[in-house]
């Protein structure tokens, strides 16, 4: 009878722990996409989501604050160097899955599984296809020419994509080099740097500029908006892919980590593999214009019609370990 009572209790608490089971997620990602997946996964695993919204830092002081009694299980956030920062802030702890090994390549994931890349994005050129032809583009490193002096326009140095896309070409090409590199473009600037990477889109568009660095789902946005004025601006831009002949295009992630307070632990070990799932990394790409993480097959039409590409193929953890270095040579460039 005992024995009988004990099973009937066990079942009766999985039950209950299966319908009261959630997660709760501190993101900094603001997209379309999250949405449709977020309540997927729910309607799969009768897990519920609870969504805290807020800029990286936001959420990382309030990690830090909230220490091991956070709520946090999972944080997700954009760019390689965020992550890198919060694992160093002992706000990650590791995890062990071999589906996000499988799905998730090497250089896209923290090599002690701290994090996991869940979609790509390329940092490339865009140009006026009135007023530049393609040959005439060719590396990162070529934004220094003197002949692009009052054609380029690139946003403030304090965004993390310009600090990540400067932490490469620092790995690359060392401190001394990345500094002239930094002064030089920011000579060759049409204007101040203000706006996001759309407002760099549109001042090439206008006539401001000729030239400008954006990542590729700024273009994809444009192209594919309900605006009429948003997709004239991406008809008259072409996309570039810098250093095809050497190191490839610069590349970085959007990603996500098990957080170090989580009481949630392998609901969200099971939410992290479930974003990298191939029918989920569609909805990413369909729904933000985002790579998938297996970038060069993406069926995506926008991203077909763009082409394949090599990308440049460093651990992306360089990114954040070289941060503080970027950082301190965009304020010595006078890098606004």
């Amino acid at each position: 009878m005992y024995v009988k009572s004990f099973k009937q209790s066990i079942i009766l608490f999985s039950i209950l722990s299966f319908l009261f089971a959630e997660i709760n997620i501190y993101t900094h990602r603001h997209y379309d996409s999250d949405k449709i997946l977020f309540k997927k996964f729910t309607n799969v695993t009768g897990i519920k989501i609870n969504v805290i919204k807020g800029s990286a830092d936001q959420l990382m002081q309030r990690l830090v604050s909230e220490g091991i009694n956070s709520p946090a299980d999972i944080l997700l956030t954009v760019d390689a160097g965020r992550l890198v920062r919060a694992k160093n802030l002992g706000l990650l702890q590791p995890i062990f899955s071999k589906k996000l090994t499988n799905n998730i390549p090497d250089i896209m994931r923290d090599n002690e599984n701290y994090w996991f890349g869940l979609t790509l994005r390329a940092r490339v050129i865009v140009y006026a296809n009135d007023r530049i032809k393609k040959h005439e583009l060719s590396t990162y490193e070529d934004l220094a020419n003197p002949k692009w002096k009052g054609r380029l326009v690139v946003r403030s140095s304090n965004n993390i994509y310009n600090q990540s896309l400067l932490a490469s070409l620092i790995n690359k090409n060392g401190s001394k080099s990345a500094l002239k590199w930094a002064k030089a473009v920011r000579t060759n600037m049409a204007r101040k740097p203000r706006g996001n990477d759309r407002d760099q889109a549109r001042a090439v568009a206008s006539g401001v500029a000729d030239l400008a660095v954006i990542n590729t789902y700024y273009l994809g946005l444009l192209a594919n908006s309900s605006e009429k004025e948003d997709r004239e601006v991406a008809k008259k831009l072409n996309i570039f892919f810098p250093n095809q002949d050497e190191n490839g295009t610069h590349i970085n992630i959007s990603g996500g980590a098990v957080t170090a307070s989580s009481k949630n632990k392998e609901d969200a070990i099971r939410f992290l593999e479930f974003l990298t799932e191939e029918e989920n990394q569609k909805i990413f790409s369909e729904a933000n214009y985002e790579y998938p993480l297996d970038y060069n097959n993406s069926s995506l039409g926008t991203h077909v019609e763009w082409g394949k590409f090599k990308a440049d193929n460093i651990s992306l953890s360089i990114l954040g370990d070289n941060n503080a270095e970027a950082v301190k040579i965009f304020d010595l460039a006078g890098w606004e």
